[in-house]
């Protein structure tokens, strides 16, 4: 199974959800039975590393964002994901508008019924509420992933 996070640039919560997956899933047994990516809406940081204040964020818990570099979610990955999970509700607007007729992959926000809120033009304290949120939906993702 392949999942992919995304919102808007890729730059912040995205490569953070992305870390944190694949760290969990490893500790969890489940590293080869799912692969996480992730992506943005758009390119405006395409080819750079991810925000400095999301990389402290995962070092401050425990988890190592090195050699990231962001990019733009492909037309082709709606077929190539099982599932993407939209950071925010305009992120999930924004990929149903762009799913294919016919693309195979399932598109949900990530934290089903709420969304993790985008720390870029806050304080550093939202990196850790960032953080939060991130761990606690890869965790209910992984339960249900592993249960399936």
């Amino acid at each position: 199974m392949r999942v992919l996070f995304v919102d808007a640039g890729n730059y912040c919560r995205s490569p953070a959800a992305e870390t944190v997956a694949r760290a969990l899933a490893q500790r969890e047994g489940l590293a080869g039975r799912v692969s996480f990516g992730s992506a943005g809406l758009k390119d405006k940081h395409a080819g750079q590393p991810p925000d400095p204040r999301t990389v402290a964020a995962c070092a401050a818990r425990g988890y190592v964002l090195e050699g990231f570099l962001c990019r733009e979610i492909e037309p082709a990955e709606f077929n190539t994901a099982d599932l993407i999970l939209a950071m925010d509700r305009d992120n999930l607007a924004q990929l149903l508008a762009r799913k294919p007729a016919g693309a195979k992959a399932e598109i949900a926000l990530f934290l089903g019924d709420r969304e993790v809120p985008d720390p870029y033009y806050g304080a550093a304290d939202g990196f850790a509420a960032m953080m939060t949120e991130i761990e606690t939906g890869v965790a209910m993702l992984l339960r249900k992933l592993g249960s399936a």
